[in-house]
């Protein structure tokens, strides 16, 4: 059996930065072990596998170590591979997933999706989630994960979690995010109990961030940035329960999984 594989880095403009995500089209649905070995050996953050669907396609992602109920990047770089490769005559597709149908559109030389909002609450912080992630976070709040507030940027830059300590907390996952220099949010995001020490760009995770700091900042377009050591910069705005993720992709590699 031969699967195509294409690898797209999202949230960017030029190779070697933003969130690489694989995405294999497939016919049909293989068994979830070999999607999941699949995702392994592709040791990216995300692999996306899509199937042809009654409205445009169907669509799971899958890190090295679990099925994860959305991904923001690897929407992206579907959408990508969807509008350029495999139906270039469109400009927008549907897909479904476990999160309910996510749109992805052409906009000018960029792509916009359209994903759920998750506006976070303040919570207390698990016992040794603060210490793991470091700093002095003046917020904690949850949504689908945990986020952290801080002052400003340069806190974010400096921080060094353990991850191990992270590891060790109950299927944890947090945003770090502050105000930015030149955009209007900064964050990075550590993920260990989805394999991933830290991931390069999360749009999923700014479903949260996007409406906190659209509230806090009073503002309804904001641009961010997830400063790892990749980076990636997006384009938020929280519409009616939504939010728009505005972002370039760049092309990497075309291959071919032989199995």
């Amino acid at each position: 059996m031969q699967i195509k594989l294409y690898q797209i880095d999202a949230f960017t403009d030029r190779p070697f930065a933003g969130n690489p995500a694989a995405v294999c089209p497939l016919d049909d649905w293989l068994d979830d072990a070999t999607l999941q070995a699949i995702a392994a050996e592709n040791n990216l953050s995300e692999t996306a596998f899509i199937v042809p669907g009654d409205a445009g396609y169907r669509l799971r992602w899958f890190t090295p170590a679990v099925e994860v109920p959305l991904c923001g990047h690897a929407t992206l770089a579907s959408g990508y591979v969807v509008l350029n490769h495999l139906r270039p005559e469109t400009d927008a597709v549907v897909f479904e997933t476990l999160s309910g149908p996510l749109h992805v559109r052409r906009d000018g030389d960029r792509l916009a999706m359209d994903l759920p909002a998750l506006p976070p609450e303040p919570v207390e912080p698990p016992p040794g989630l603060v210490e793991s992630v470091g700093g002095a976070p003046v917020e904690t709040l949850k949504a689908n994960y945990h986020m952290l507030v801080y002052a400003n940027e340069e806190e974010i830059e400096v921080l060094t979690p353990d991850i191990a300590g992270l590891g060790r907390l109950d299927g944890v996952n947090v945003m770090a995010t502050a105000p930015g220099r030149e955009v209007d949010f900064v964050s990075r995001f550590f993920a260990p109990a989805s394999g991933i020490d830290e991931d390069p760009v999360t749009g999923s995770a700014h479903c949260m961030a996007a409406p906190y700091w659209a509230m806090k900042l009073d503002k309804s377009v904001l641009t961010a940035r997830q400063i790892s050591k990749r980076g990636g910069d997006l384009v938020c705005e929280p519409i009616d329960g939504r939010v728009r993720l505005t972002g370039a992709c760049a092309f990497y590699m075309e291959g071919t999984i032989t199995l």
